[in-house]
């Protein structure tokens, strides 16, 4: 009966296509991976290894074991992929890949410098035999791209095969589409979800205050990644209007637009 006498935005089930909580693991041990599922396993729905973490750490298939026994998929970073691209080393990547299982894959640019067409190229390759995200944004914050770019690069990475793209911002939050202080680039979001339906996107968004600017956005079903796993709850509770931050999107209308003209006196 666990919130039963509350109405609250209802959360679809697991797997979910939209509504994503992507969950950056920086190097978990395994009590620490059941805690986070003891914890908030049913709103996590991938977790990715972050960057080359996978390569060096020590647990890496019994935690991709407890993953799976979770039914919670796991991507490698997109910079160990890079690495390979640089390294030519591809085809070893997809057979380790295969022999750990896993079965989805990050592919970037946000390291190396990529062609585009390459870039696509491997997408709708590596797209026949695993599930692709692939990331759009550079994790250098000097570098800008003009918003018709991130517009057409997008397009044709869904095209060539990739399941979501994710809109880069490093894991401190403070590149790609944020300033280098961790605004959002409002025009930016406004001008991709003109032309892209935002469920095919999947929005970096580490800090909180962001997490609340997606979700005010596009709603309770927006995609979010590099979620720390301690901050998991914490979003599921914005997403249900359980933190003060969302919670007039849980009120009756009357107390919904008393909360909202208080917000913005502040």
């Amino acid at each position: 009966m666990t919130g039963s006498f509350l109405d609250l935005p209802q959360r679809g089930g697991k797997p979910r296509e939209r509504g994503l909580t992507h969950v950056l693991d920086r190097g978990l041990s395994l009590a620490q991976v059941d805690g986070l599922i003891e914890v908030a396993g049913d709103a996590v729905d991938i977790v990715k290894l972050g960057w080359g973490t996978a390569v060096v750490t020590q647990n890496l298939e019994a935690k991709l074991a407890r993953y799976r026994d979770h039914g919670i998929p796991v991507v490698l970073g997109g910079t160990l992929t890079e690495l390979a691209i640089a390294q030519e080393r591809v085809e070893g990547l997809v057979a380790w890949l295969r022999e750990l299982g896993i079965a989805h894959v990050e592919i970037s640019d946000g390291t190396i410098r990529l062609p585009h067409e390459r870039k696509l190229a491997l997408i709708e390759r590596l797209a026949a035999d695993f599930t692709v995200l692939s990331e759009v944004g550079s994790k250098d914050a000097e570098r800008i791209m003009a918003p018709y770019v991130w517009v057409e690069q997008i397009e044709r990475e869904l095209a060539a095969g990739a399941w979501k793209v994710i809109a880069e911002a490093r894991e401190s939050g403070t590149a790609g589409i944020y300033r280098a202080d961790g605004e959002v680039r409002m025009g930016l979001i406004d001008e991709i979800a003109h032309a892209i339906p935002p469920q095919r996107l999947l929005f970096e968004a580490p800090q909180r205050e962001q997490q609340v600017w997606f979700l005010r956005r596009f709603g309770i079903d927006v995609n979010l990644g590099n979620i720390a796993p301690d901050d998991v709850l914490s979003l599921e509770t914005l997403r249900r209007g359980l933190r003060s931050d969302t919670a007039d999107t849980a009120m009756p209308d009357a107390a919904r637009d008393a909360a909202r003209e208080e917000r913005e006196r502040r």
